[in-house]
């Protein structure tokens, strides 16, 4: 699998791929990632369509990441031969998710593969162990590396009474991403206020959704009337990891207030995590869908009315965008993908994160009122249908080529 970029790294303004020249035609790139499809989350299925993009337009790109209890124990193992379009290494999984994996240090076997294979460039869309040995191993063998910043792991952990290392994980990635050639961000939002906090050589890469997949067409009334749906009702749908730091407090708060208005209202959750418990205790008559992908999450999307997403502390949200293209009346706060591709009163509703009431407010205005929820969800479709793949792809391959050629290995 292989690419294409674009890059400048005298000074620590901010720049876009608007300003990026594309230098080669074809790179041979090593994506470092310790999460990637079949897990399932935002991080693993973004990644995925940026490599498979890549490789549609011709680049050798080389996956490493920790094995996964799926993969077959014939699967290429870290020290194998050079042409195996993965190379699998070592992991633990992660307290709470036991179906995400951690990648462990590997310094050393990236560094034996690298000098026998060497790559134009190192890709590291992770900050995790995997991603520092990978750092480490390439700035040692003078390998230009790029990064992603992905999730927003500073901001979490007030969600986890763990506020204290707020700063010391901030300054862990401000370190890591600075070492690199340049950093890609989802947003100008985040982008700017990484700038503020001293992170240097950013530049934006922006999300699409997949509009054939994400269609108000795949709307189900046989899975409705499973939900047990009266007609007329609208269902609220929330998809995202069941986690503290997405705001799930917000989340009920602002469904019970819908329901009070409308009592046969139906909340569906797709997706799992550590608050399932206490959000069933709390809703025992809410849909707990678990884990969906591909046509069978796209079903569940579009057989809802309005995708209600409190989260605070996403880098982009991509669930926002797959929402908007299954024609639902999406109330999120304004910021992350919300931010950047709601228009309020428009295509959606949106809430300043300066006064997160107001979020239950907008929920709770749309309970009885199923014109304005088919109006915002046709709209936000509509909208959708110009945020596609290929141009996100084309600014990440030319951010990709422009690094390899303006820091050429040593």
């Amino acid at each position: 699998m292989t690419l294409r970029p674009s890059d400048r790294t005298d000074t620590a303004a901010p720049f876009t791929w608007q300003e990026l020249a594309p230098a080669r035609a074809s790179l041979r790139l090593a994506v470092v990632t310790e999460t990637y499809p079949p897990e399932i989350n935002g991080v693993a299925s973004t990644l995925a369509r940026f490599v498979g993009g890549l490789v549609e337009r011709g680049h050798t790109v080389r996956l490493l990441r920790p094995r996964q209890p799926g993969d077959a124990p014939t699967a290429s193992a870290a020290g194998s031969a050079g042409d195996a379009p993965e190379l699998l290494f070592r992991g633990l999984a992660i307290p709470n998710y036991p179906n995400l994996r951690m990648g462990l240090p590997a310094r050393r076997a990236l560094t034996t593969h690298w000098m026998r294979h060497r790559p134009d460039l190192v890709h590291i869309a992770t900050e995790g162990p995997l991603g520092w040995s990978a750092l480490q191993a390439a700035l040692r063998l003078r390998i230009p590396v790029s990064s992603d910043f992905r999730t927003n792991f500073d901001a979490y952990s007030a969600h986890y009474r763990l506020g204290w290392l707020r700063s010391p994980i901030g300054a862990y990635l401000r370190r890591f991403h600075n070492r690199t050639a340049v950093t890609m961000v989802p947003t100008r939002e985040i982008q700017d206020r990484l700038a503020r906090a001293g992170f240097l050589r950013l530049a934006v890469v922006g999300r699409g959704v997949d509009t054939r997949l994400f269609d108000p067409a795949r709307r189900s009334e046989a899975l409705r009337r499973q939900w047990g749906v009266a007609p007329g009702a609208p269902v609220v749908l929330h998809v995202g990891r069941l986690a503290a730091e997405k705001n799930l407090a917000m989340l009920g708060d602002a469904f019970a207030a819908m329901r009070r208005r409308q009592p046969d209202a139906r909340l569906v959750l797709v997706g799992d995590g550590p608050a399932r418990t206490a959000l069933a205790a709390r809703f025992p008559e809410a849909i707990f869908a678990g884990m969906r992908s591909g046509e069978d999450l796209a079903a569940h999307y579009a057989s809802a009315d309005v995708f209600l997403f409190p989260s605070l502390t996403e880098t982009f949200g991509n669930v926002t965008l797959e929402a908007m293209a299954s024609g639902l009346a999406v109330v999120a706060y304004d910021c992350a993908a919300a931010g950047c591709h709601l228009t309020h009163e428009q295509t959606g509703l949106l809430a300043s994160p300066d006064e997160p009431a107001r979020l239950l407010e907008l929920a709770c205005a749309l309970a009885t009122d199923p014109a304005r929820i088919e109006r915002l969800g046709r709209a936000a479709r509509q909208s959708a249908l110009g945020i596609g793949w290929d141009r996100r792809i084309g600014e990440f391959e030319s951010i990709l080529l422009q690094t390899a050629a303006t820091h050429p290995a040593g």
